[in-house]
């Protein structure tokens, strides 16, 4: 089963946890504010459970990234809820660039306190700086690229700092420090794990790729079965099993081996490669409850 392989598979890794806590704290005493990234299609399994904490006391500015391939209705509820807990929110592609043009003003808004307070100390135009976090598949690395583009220059290593620390100008005043360590998600629910693997987080070769597939037909048919008639063109699945779903789609799109029989192997690499593509719509499987 798809919960089994995941348990299997991906692990918690608390010594290189220790290690990420270590250095993100050491790291918070150089910065103002900590901007976290998620998917925005999956905006609380993509977050490292221990974040909250390990950042806590710092104003927060939390992205929703990929939201071009979210369900735009549950990214307006996700913004809404953590603005509602505290952290500022915004929908962003950072493949694309989309709505980072209002990550600078909403820097200088979360953080005008400090502004203010660097103006009553005598020093108008002080620098800011951010700390990025974000575990892998979030597109960290993307926004960090996008934002340090165009001629930026990166920051020397600063003294006092882990030398691994990576410092980037954004212009505007602002610099961007890329996380020490790199953060994963705990995965005590399997159904985080369902979702990250879904997304094209959790490596395919490590899973049973049929069973992701009809784990994925589930969440299609309960909650978006207008995509799959859309997509895939069938009808009357309402009470079909999710490996029934499979092989209407597999022999609607001809994937036969000999003898007639439906290739579901095919199929499930076709509606997880579209599915992650963006090809079957925008569609979120985590909602505000």
């Amino acid at each position: 089963m798809m919960a089994d392989a995941i348990k299997q598979t991906v692990q918690w890794f608390p010594g290189h946890m220790a290690k990420t806590r270590r250095l993100i704290k050491e790291s918070l005493k150089q910065v103002d504010a900590v901007v976290m990234l998620l998917d925005a299609r999956i905006p609380e399994s993509s977050k490292n459970p221990e974040i909250d904490s390990l950042t806590e006391g710092k104003p927060k500015i939390i992205l929703l990234n990929k939201a071009d391939l979210a369900d735009p209705r549950a990214t307006k509820q996700w913004i809404d809820y953590y603005e509602t807990h505290g952290a500022a929110a915004l929908a962003v592609d950072c493949r694309s660039g989309k709505g980072l043009n209002q990550f600078r003003p909403l820097v200088r808004e979360v953080l005008r306190d400090t502004i203010r307070r660097n103006e009553e100390k005598g020093m108008p135009g002080k620098t800011l700086r951010i700390m990025v976090v974000g575990i892998p598949n979030t597109g960290k690395s993307s926004f960090i690229n996008r934002m340090g583009a165009g001629g930026k220059a990166k920051v020397e290593d600063r003294a006092g700092v882990t030398r691994n620390n990576q410092w980037f100008v954004i212009g505007g005043g602002i610099e961007m420090l890329d996380t020490p360590g790199v953060l994963w998600p705990k995965f005590e629910d399997p159904e985080v794990g369902d979702k990250l693997a879904f997304t094209g987080g959790v490596k395919d070769q490590i899973l049973d790729i049929e069973t992701l597939a009809v784990r994925f037909l589930t969440v299609m048919r309960d909650n978006y079965p207008e995509m799959l008639t859309e997509r895939y063109k069938i009808t009357d699945f309402a009470d079909k099993e999710p490996y029934e779903i499979l092989e209407m789609i597999g022999r609607k799109r001809g994937m036969l081996i000999r003898g007639g029989e439906i290739d579901t192997m095919r199929a499930s690499i076709a509606v997880l490669d579209e599915y992650r593509g963006g090809k079957l719509g925008r569609m979120t499987l985590e909602w505000v409850t």
